[in-house]
């Protein structure tokens, strides 16, 4: 398959570009597409040397499958032009996610939604990636009241520039042109994307607005609070899930441990949780620190953690490109 990446000179690209080498999708031809000032740079892609286009000389080009990841301006722009075209686009950004008649998906959750008819498709936002990865099967199980969520983001999933500060700041060099407003080395910002009228961040809108749709259920209650933290391995979550109904803590364990990408660490007696250190460079998601809360007894608390750049983006959006392959095959 003739393969765009647009965005492919960052931090995204980059690991999009890394995972359709690991998982070894047939791509016959690689368009790398990035902004004005990388046009002409050369991508190495399975030992063969790519030289980055611009988006309008990629529109010109006969794609199946784009992988965007260049930002909500350019996705509202150009999205609707590939598809147009018969591109299968695979949308990483914000500016999709919540139209109704776009499908936000998560392959392992809602993949049997898509179809050959979706050539524009949303890529969910890492954090509600890595928390619906865990929930869901328990949702479908005990039925979700409220989710109560704190985030621990990693430096990563704010681009280049968050991690050059933390860089700098670490090393102790001045940081003229900063990512976030204040020092993140020894620091903890409740500060991700920009706030809102009513007082929350879109991050932590994103985790209510999506979670409600990928679960497809918005009765579920969901409060988020999400943090910059420095470290650069993943995202961390604690989660606090209250159901419906009741539960058996060795059921639980039995759910999450055949959910296909989850991956169980819960061992505090022998100090094995799931932290982002281990989760650096893997698709799964981790889950841990399971316990039933103290006051309610309906309700579950847990620590998530996963890769933001690999499940958390690149690795969703190539499983999703492979689902399309399937049905493709299928025909």
């Amino acid at each position: 398959m003739r393969v765009a990446v647009v965005g492919a000179t960052g931090l995204v690209g980059q690991k999009m570009l890394q995972v359709l080498e690991e998982r070894d999708f047939p791509v016959s031809e690689l368009i790398p597409v990035a902004s004005s000032k990388s046009i002409g740079k050369e991508i190495i892609f399975k030992s063969k040397v790519y030289r980055v286009l611009g988006i309008d000389d990629a529109l010109t080009r006969k794609i199946d499958i784009a992988l965007f990841s260049a930002g909500s301006a350019v996705s509202r722009k150009y999205a609707p032009l590939f598809a147009k075209n018969g591109t299968y686009v695979i949308d990483n950004s914000s500016a999709w996610r919540m139209e109704p008649n776009i499908k936000l998906i998560v392959p392992q959750i809602n993949g049997n939604l898509l179809t050959l008819n979706d050539y524009l498709i949303a890529n969910p936002n890492c954090s509600t990636i890595q928390m619906v990865m865990v929930l869901a099967p328990l949702h479908k199980k005990y039925k979700l009241k409220k989710i109560v969520v704190s985030t621990y983001q990693s430096v990563t999933g704010a681009g280049y520039k968050a991690v050059e500060q933390l860089i700098y700041e670490r090393a102790g060099f001045t940081v003229n042109k900063k990512k976030f407003p204040h020092q993140i080395d020894l620091n903890t910002l409740p500060h991700c994307d920009v706030f809102l009228d009513n007082g929350f961040t879109r991050e932590e809108m994103k985790l209510v607005n999506e979670t409600h749709k990928i679960l497809d259920d918005n009765t579920i209650k969901i409060t988020a609070t999400a943090v910059r933290v420095p470290v650069t391995g993943g995202h961390s979550e604690s989660v606090y899930a209250e159901f419906y109904n009741d539960f058996q803590m060795d059921e639980v364990y039995e759910l999450l441990k055949n959910m296909p990408g989850v991956v169980v660490i819960d061992e505090p007696e022998n100090n094995r949780y799931p932290m982002p250190i281990d989760a650096k460079d893997k698709d799964e998601v981790f889950v841990g620190r399971l316990r039933r809360d103290l006051f309610e007894e309906k309700a579950l608390n847990l620590w998530i953690v996963a890769d933001n750049l690999r499940k958390g983006a690149a690795t969703n959006a190539v499983e999703i490109a492979e689902q399309i392959l399937k049905l493709k095959q299928n025909v």
